[in-house]
């Protein structure tokens, strides 16, 4: 059985004052006991609470406790979900997990599919592997929204794409979270001659349907590495085939947009620069509902951005910076600094474009791009006084890249300071700004 242990006990909080320290174990509360952090949320609600506590001694406590309702207690548990997050038990065709090169660290080989994490963190989740039961508490505790992996409606391919029996039930999980009012995004990881083309008008035709419960629904393609032995054959988008998808799903906003009152589906913005086609404009994306996925992302920075460069004041002080990124943003991002340049007369940037050799040449995204090539490339050029990289290339809340290299490594090769470079655009042009 596992064990709800206390990291942490907040300063001046109930906890404190009732005597639980680090190290205790929570038992139950009101004699019922706590799986994870829903209901332990939901538990602590009343104003009267008997809780259970282990103490490290081995001696257990009943602790009595009146509070004002939905107080918190202040106490932190040893995971924020307090328990292990379930895995995902696809072999899914696509799945860029199973394209990682050997030695990574052991945390990015692990994959998830719990809806838990789809409620705190946004990730998606395919539905395969949860149980009757999961979507009851789902339902029970108003996990909304939900983000859904769908692939694709039909269900015959869903099976083969995921490599799951259990995608075949997609429809009914739907059909129950709908009708219990729980908001759903949906996400199609679009591979080229697999799942696009009629498939994808089906795709896009039935999940519609569930407007307005069905909140959005992003396409993004098919990320190919370098590491792919023995997995299915999957090739990447040309541009002529990005033009395809991006008229079809044009077509596809049109009609829902006059029908229904929204776009509700959005393609990233990866299918736009690999078409060489402008990116949609701000009010396209309908308050970017899907901007985690990179949806609009590039139109977003862009609008800030330029709003930001709009109220700049023009001065001629001295900068020399440079800036890493993706292949794929390369021109997009040298189009911003060539703007900033016109305003700032004598600051210099250089804009490199990172070559992927860690996952390969085919992952041209700047969120994949590592210190390992960061460093390899950019070591016999002209840097001037500050690096940028952007900000998605580092693990959330660390100055740590995927290849496990920090900030300060990257300063120690090349002798140079290194910024985090925001993607939100009036910070963008304050970092330049203020150097």
């Amino acid at each position: 059985m596992k064990e709800n242990i206390i990291i942490k006990v907040e300063p001046d909080s109930i906890a404190q004052e009732m005597g639980i320290e680090v190290g205790d174990i929570l038992l139950d509360i009101n004699g019922q006991p706590v799986k994870d952090v829903f209901d332990y949320r939901y538990l602590i609600q009343d104003e009267y609470l008997e809780i259970g506590i282990r103490k490290q001694n081995g001696e257990e406590w009943e602790l009595e406790i009146e509070k004002d309702e939905y107080e918190d207690i202040g106490i932190v548990f040893e995971t924020g979900l307090m328990d292990k997050a379930k895995s995902c038990s696809n072999k899914c065709i696509f799945c860029f997990i199973d394209q990682l090169p050997k030695g990574m660290r052991s945390t990015l080989y692990f994959k998830d599919d719990d809806s838990r994490l789809s409620f705190l963190q946004g990730n998606y989740v395919t539905l395969t592997n949860m149980k009757d039961e999961d979507l009851d508490r789902i339902i029970f505790y108003h996990l909304s929204p939900i983000n859904v992996s769908v692939q694709t409606t039909d269900l015959e391919l869903r099976k083969f794409m995921l490599k799951n029996p259990n995608a075949t039930r997609l429809f009914s999980q739907l059909e129950k979270l709908y009708n219990a009012h729980i908001e759903m995004n949906f996400q199609i990881v679009l591979c080229a001659n697999i799942n696009d083309g009629k498939y994808l008008d089906k795709s896009i035709e039935d999940l519609s349907k569930y407007i307005p419960i069905g909140k959005s629904m992003s396409i993004v393609p098919f990320g190919k590495s370098a590491h792919r032995e023995g997995l299915y054959d999957i090739q990447l988008f040309t541009p002529e085939q990005a033009k395809k998808v991006i008229e079809q799903v044009t077509t596809w906003q049109s009609k829902l947009l006059k029908e229904k009152g929204t776009r509700f589906c959005f393609l990233s913005d990866e299918f736009y620069l690999t078409a060489g086609l402008p990116l949609p404009k701000y009010d396209d994306y309908e308050g970017f509902p899907q901007l985690e996925n990179g949806v609009g992302m590039l139109t977003l920075m862009r609008d800030e951005f330029d709003e930001a460069i709009a109220e700049l004041k023009p001065d001629n002080k001295k900068r020399r910076l440079s800036i890493a990124t993706g292949r794929i943003a390369y021109d997009f991002i040298s189009e911003l600094c060539d703007k900033i340049k016109e305003k700032l007369t004598d600051t210099e940037i250089y804009v490199y474009p990172i070559r992927n050799d860690f996952f390969g040449e085919t992952i041209t995204v700047s969120g994949l791009i590592t210190g390992t090539d960061i460093i390899n490339q950019l070591k016999d050029k002209p840097l001037g006084d500050c690096l940028f990289i952007p900000e998605n290339a580092f693990r959330a809340d660390t100055t740590v890249m995927l290849d496990d290299i920090d900030i300060t490594d990257i300063e120690k090769a090349l002798n140079v300071k290194v910024t985090v470079s925001a993607d939100e655009g009036h910070r963008f042009v304050k970092q330049i700004y203020e150097l």
